[in-house]
């Protein structure tokens, strides 16, 4: 009975307090999603008005106080910030279908403290994220660029612009098709299925996939056949990364993948930078170990233009543009304001990350 007045008594100050809630915008984020917080007449939110990351020193400064934060995928939110930002934060909603820039145990362990008994709730700063919607944006870049690094497309357009279009030769820029292909699958989830529904048309032969455990769900959705990491590498012609980024996934496309790869294979990443060593896949690439990488993510991001995979002809580097889409990120950036309203609220939030 006690507890219950008190989670009754705590759940009206949050009401009320939710009347005037802080929150701080670390991006100037697409509109529709600034448009919720606005109708929502619930928030005063500050915004990071320019689309360039905010300083370090001016986030820590400016989440002082705040009971929200929403963010992207360039903020570090670690034990940092949230000594910073202080105990009145409740909410963290991520503008992303990634999490790894959240140190997640941080998050957990910080209770929210009742303000009249300092009775500890069993639930920590509670996040917001943005899966599935940018699941369809995600697939299609996928395609593209499998297509653009194993048609060769980059090298093609530079040898028509700088005069290497010469006469007709029989194997010149020659690359490889999807046609009775077997395409490997490193994570399966609905943006490996989504991208498996879009090859299909093309006359693949057979999609493999390797994951923690096998999916079976997913799976009989495009008739994938679960194999280990070794039979992954062995036989897929076309190798699609699509895991989180995970103490366990970190650096797990390396020399070992590479070196049981076929020399005709073509790697796609489209997850994160910190899945694949990229020494490794430099050397995989320029002796011709595998054939051809397309990349959407590195690490760092921007990638210095120094690098060496720059150099590399069979090396296609894109700048996170996955999600790219005028459509998806609008999408993006209204799960995210609604994932922070509901979570100030107390209730359920649309896409949840449970810590």
């Amino acid at each position: 009975m006690w507890l219950s007045r008190v989670a009754a008594r705590s759940f009206s100050v949050a009401a009320a307090a939710m009347q005037s809630a802080r929150v701080y915008v670390t991006r100037k984020v697409p509109p529709d999603g600034l448009e919720v917080l606005r109708k929502s007449g619930r928030v005063q939110f500050e915004l990071w008005d320019t689309d360039d990351p905010v300083p370090r020193a001016e986030l820590l400064k400016k989440v002082r106080g705040v009971d929200g934060l929403l963010c992207v995928l360039t903020e570090k939110v670690d034990a940092e910030l949230l000594d910073a930002a202080g105990p009145g934060l409740k909410v963290v909603s991520t503008m992303s279908v990634g999490y790894d820039h959240l140190s997640l145990e941080e998050l957990k362990k910080r209770s929210l403290e009742c303000v009249y008994c300092h009775f500890h709730l069993c639930r920590g700063i509670r996040v917001g994220y943005t899966p599935d919607v940018l699941t369809d944006a995600v697939a299609e870049l996928t395609v593209a660029l499998l297509l653009c690094t194993s048609r060769r497309l980059v090298e093609a357009t530079h040898e028509a612009k700088t005069g290497g279009w010469g006469t007709w030769r029989t194997l010149w820029l020659c690359g490889y098709e999807l046609a009775n292909s077997t395409v490997g699958i490193l994570g399966l989830g609905r943006i490996g299925v989504a991208i498996a529904e879009r090859l299909k048309p093309f006359k693949v032969k057979k999609f493999i996939y390797t994951d923690v455990a096998p999916r079976p769900e997913l799976a009989n959705m495009i008739n994938a056949e679960y194999v280990s990491m070794d039979e992954l590498a062995q036989q897929s012609d076309f190798l699609t990364i699509c895991c989180a980024l995970t103490p366990e996934t970190q650096g797990i496309c390396n020399k070992n993948l590479f070196s049981k790869m076929k020399e005709t294979s073509i790697f796609i990443n489209t997850s994160r930078g910190g899945v694949v060593n990229q020494d490794d896949l430099y050397e995989a690439l320029a002796t011709g170990q595998i054939a051809g990488a397309g990349l959407d993510v590195t690490t760092p991001e921007p990638l210095p233009t120094s690098h060496p995979l720059f150099t590399l002809k069979n090396c296609v580097i894109l700048p996170h543009i996955a999600s790219a889409s005028y459509t998806t990120r609008n999408a993006m950036s209204v799960l995210a304001a609604n994932n922070l309203l509901a979570g100030l609220r107390g209730e359920p939030m649309e896409k949840e990350l449970k810590l």
